[in-house]
């Protein structure tokens, strides 16, 4: 059977069916509008992709990428010192600084997966917790997502806190139905979080 697109073409649409929640169709589109782009438009976008991770660098303090260490955040003297959010990846950062937030971080760099061979020592739980010891945190927020491996690794960082007897507030970040939910979609789990963080109105 003869060749239908030309390699160049069939090359760039099986890269972008590699990237997360990218389908063959949705590749294909990605690829064709950029056929319709100017050559400094594709240049520019190959030279962003080229220089992508050229000037990055892991955060000493928290983990989270950045052009240098400390990073933005941790350098920042307005952030608010002594309350540390525990998220999986530095996407959560940029999720979190949408909200009114105004404390540290630290990044754990994912979860506790034993079936995909992530264990506590895969992730920076040690230096999370040489931080809580060195440093004067009042809060722990664990900002996990709210799934099996989420529950586990929050889970097993508060058990390490209280087995190490840090004097710190742990909490965990409330969880419940989105805006624009509805009520009978929502599974038992999702409905008992909405009820325990319930607030007044």
């Amino acid at each position: 059977m003869s060749k239908i697109l030309p390699d160049s073409v069939q090359k760039l649409i099986d890269e972008f069916g590699k990237l997360p929640g990218i389908g063959p169709k949705t590749a294909s589109r990605l690829v064709f509008y950029l056929l319709t782009k100017s050559n400094t438009d594709i240049e520019s976008l190959g030279e962003s992709v080229t220089n992508l991770k050229k000037n990055l660098v892991y955060c000493q303090e928290c983990f989270n990428i950045a052009e240098q260490s400390p990073c933005n955040i941790c350098a920042d003297p307005k952030r608010e010192k002594n309350t540390v959010m525990v998220v999986e990846e530095p996407l959560d950062v940029v999720a979190l600084s949408k909200t009114s937030y105004n404390g540290l971080y630290h990044v754990l760099g994912g979860v506790i997966s034993p079936i995909d061979g992530v264990g506590p020592e895969q992730l920076r739980v040690a230096e999370l917790i040489a931080k809580l010891k060195e440093e004067k945190f009042d809060e722990m927020i664990l900002a996990t997502d709210p799934s099996l491996e989420g529950e586990a690794t929050a889970m097993y960082i508060a058990k390490l806190v209280e087995k190490d007897k840090i004097k710190i507030k742990v909490t965990r970040i409330a969880r419940g139905l989105p805006v624009g939910g509805d009520l009978e979609y929502a599974d038992e789990i999702t409905l008992t979080r909405a009820l325990e963080g319930r607030n007044a109105y």
